[in-house]
């Protein structure tokens, strides 16, 4: 996926300290050049069942990889849950976003001021999507699990075309959907990365992403306990996770 090899370029080597695999979240701490990073993804594809498709041949000695090797795992295919694992080991090996380049607001509050009075797209079904129907002129969200006004995630070639606003779910970058959906979106939209598996990477902007919305771990220990005790998102924020949104120049440039 020429995506995440691009940015799998840009991040130095690190010492695995540390792999948590939750029920809905990843974890993965390293250790960059004597500094302590954590890094988050959502947890996909986890196992259950015996049979031997379900073997996580790492297993036990996941420590013993590099950082790098580790983070390569983002583009596994056939496993899931080790891309679960590659997403959020690059999360760990890029820096925090320089907090002169960090806003605090919330994905819910840049898609609403993005999308007053046009038509929104949100790809993956998020608490927030009930708040935003009032704050857009038209709003529709797709998902894998579509159900009342909750579109099929196939639908996105029908809808992101037309759109004026998208915001696509970080998981799509664990699920390798995020450069097709990239590509039905048309020139000029405004386009929003969202949840605690975005990467804080140039290289999405150089897709044409506009904002990224994703989690800066501040208390790495309360994060991990949650991590591993099965937290929803909402126990691993107040756990010590603060959601930051950092944009594009372009973006930037737009709202001068």
């Amino acid at each position: 996926m020429p995506l995440l090899r691009e940015i799998l370029a840009e991040v130095s080597d690190g010492k695995v300290v540390d792999v948590r695999i939750g029920l809905r979240w990843t974890a993965v701490v390293m250790d960059v050049a004597g500094e302590l990073r954590c890094g988050l993804s959502s947890t996909l594809g986890l196992p259950n069942g015996h049979e031997d498709k379900y073997r996580l041949e790492q297993a036990g000695r996941i420590t013993e990889f590099s950082g790098l090797e580790i983070a390569a795992f983002a583009e596994e295919r056939e496993q899931p849950i080790l891309a679960s694992i590659g997403v959020a080991a690059i999360n760990a090996l890029l820096p925090d976003p320089e907090p002169g380049l960090c806003m605090d607001e919330s994905a819910a509050d840049i898609i609403a001021k993005c999308g007053l009075e046009k038509r929104v797209a949100i790809v993956g079904h998020f608490p927030f999507v009930s708040q935003l129907r009032s704050k857009v002129k038209e709003l529709h969200v797709l998902s894998l699990k579509p159900s009342g006004r909750v579109l099929p995630a196939d639908a996105a070639p029908e809808i992101l075309p037309y759109v004026d606003v998208v915001a696509i779910t970080a998981q799509s970058l664990i699920n390798h959907t995020m450069e097709d959906l990239l590509d039905l979106c048309s020139p000029g939209v405004i386009i929003i990365v969202v949840g605690p598996s975005t990467l804080f990477s140039d290289v999405l902007f150089g897709y044409g992403v506009d904002y990224l919305c994703g989690s800066v771990i501040e208390d790495r220990d309360n994060v991990l306990r949650a991590v591993s005790e099965a937290g929803n998102f909402q126990q691993i924020h107040q756990a010590g996770v603060r959601l930051v949104t950092i944009e594009s120049t372009d973006a930037a440039d737009s709202t001068v």
